[in-house]
């Protein structure tokens, strides 16, 4: 694992492989009270969902991402952007920001309706272009996930800010 050859000291972004899974399964544990914990399990079977930053020599931030669909209507599939965590060293380095932005050049494709994150860090977000909304608006994503965790009793007391980012309509060819 090199730092961008062209570019010393700036972390690499890249598709995750099996050999990332101890790495991300630790940084995720890192982020305990800012991350729902992930199963090694979990990592493997939705490995090709996540992406990592690679820096002096070992894993220094990911970021994964997940298929939210609407009951009965597939135009309206939103993607969540989750498990964003970046080790301590490398904040305000512009590694979060690489991350989100794979993920978004990843699913930008597939002509989701929007995208979504949960976050204690909505100032990062906002950066990126999302914008904070009611949890109410995303009930499939409360129902499908929140409504599970044990972190808090209802997930409308839950602390994370919900927000969302919309990909400009695309132009005819």
């Amino acid at each position: 694992m090199n730092d961008d050859p062209d570019n010393p000291g700036k972390p690499r972004v890249r598709s995750a492989t099996l050999d990332d899974v101890p790495s991300i399964f630790e940084l995720i544990r890192e982020h305990a009270d800012d991350l729902i914990a992930r199963s090694l399990n979990d990592i493997v079977q939705n490995i090709d969902r996540f992406y990592v930053a690679e820096g002096d020599g070992r894993i220094v931030g990911c970021a994964a991402w997940s298929l939210l669909p609407e009951v009965g209507d597939v135009s309206h599939t939103s993607v969540e952007i989750k498990s964003v965590a970046v080790r301590a060293p490398w904040r305000t380095r512009g590694v979060g920001r690489l991350l989100v932005q794979a993920v978004i050049d990843r699913v930008l494709p597939l002509n989701v309706a929007q995208l979504l994150v949960l976050t204690f860090a909505p100032e990062f977000f906002a950066k990126l272009g999302f914008r904070e909304i009611p949890k109410t608006q995303i009930m499939h994503k409360i129902y499908m996930g929140c409504i599970n965790c044990t972190k808090h009793a209802n997930p409308f007391t839950c602390p994370e800010v919900a927000m969302t980012l919309v990909p400009s309509p695309k132009r005819p060819d």
